[in-house]
C-alpha cells in the first residue's frame, strides 16, 4: 500500500532508477533475447558453408553486440550510453525475385546433420523479428526516456537485418515472395483514395 511520503520518495528517484515495473519486466525480456541472439550467431557460424552469409553474420554480429552493450549500459544508468544508438546499412542491394517455384515440402529436421545455410539464416532471420517486436514493445511501456530512445532507435536496425538476411534467403531460393494475379494487384492498389479533412477538424 503507497502512502503519500512514498509516493514522494517514488518521485525523487535519481535517474538511474527512474524504470517502472513493466519497463524493467520488458527490458528484461529484450535483452536476454539479444543474448540468445548473439548466443546463436556464435553456436551457427562455424556450422555456415556460404561466404557471402559468413560474412552478413560477422558484421551482423559485431553491429547486435555494441548495441546490447550501450543498451545494457542506458538501462543500468539511466544516462546516455558512451555513444548513441548507430545506424545498421546493410551491403546488398533490394533487388527481390518474386514468384514461387515448386520444391520439397519444408518440415522440421530429425538430425543436427541436416543443417544448412537456409536453416541457419531462418535462424537469423526469426532472431531479428523477435527484436523489433520486442524492443517496440518494451519502447511504448518505458518511463526512462533514455531507455526509451535506445529502444526505439534499435528498432530501425532490427528491421534492417531482417531485411538483409530475408534477401539473401530470396535470392538463393529459401525465401520465395509470390504476387497478385495483374488484376488483383490492380484492384488492392486501387482500393484506397485520398483523405480531405474533416469540417470540423483544425487547419
Amino acid at each position: 500500500m503507497f502512502t503519500q511520503s512514498s509516493e514522494s520518495q517514488d518521485n525523487q528517484m535519481p535517474l538511474s532508477t527512474n524504470h517502472g515495473a513493466h519497463e524493467i519486466l520488458d527490458v528484461h525480456e529484450v535483452l536476454s533475447a539479444m543474448i540468445g541472439g548473439l548466443n546463436q550467431y556464435v553456436l551457427l557460424r562455424d556450422q555456415v558453408q556460404d561466404s557471402e552469409l559468413l560474412s552478413i553474420m560477422d558484421r551482423q554480429y559485431a553491429f547486435m553486440l555494441d548495441e546490447y552493450n550501450i543498451t545494457v549500459e542506458a538501462f543500468k544508468t539511466g544516462h546516455d550510453p558512451k555513444h548513441p544508438t548507430r545506424t545498421y546499412n546493410m551491403n546488398m542491394g533490394n533487388d527481390t525475385i518474386y514468384g514461387l517455384k515448386p520444391g520439397e515440402p519444408k518440415k522440421p529436421i530429425t538430425s543436427a546433420s541436416e543443417i544448412n545455410d537456409g536453416i541457419i539464416s531462418g535462424f537469423l532471420l526469426g532472431c531479428h523479428k523477435a527484436g523489433a517486436t520486442g524492443k517496440t514493445g518494451a519502447a511504448l511501456e518505458s518511463t526512462n526516456p533514455v531507455v526509451r530512445r535506445v529502444l526505439q532507435d534499435s528498432v530501425p536496425n532490427c528491421i534492417e537485418m531482417a531485411y538483409e538476411i530475408s534477401l539473401y534467403q530470396n535470392k538463393k531460393g529459401y525465401y520465395q515472395v509470390p504476387q497478385l494475379s495483374p488484376q488483383d494487384m490492380s484492384a488492392m492498389l486501387n482500393m484506397y483514395g485520398k483523405a480531405d479533412q474533416a469540417k470540423n477538424m483544425p487547419n
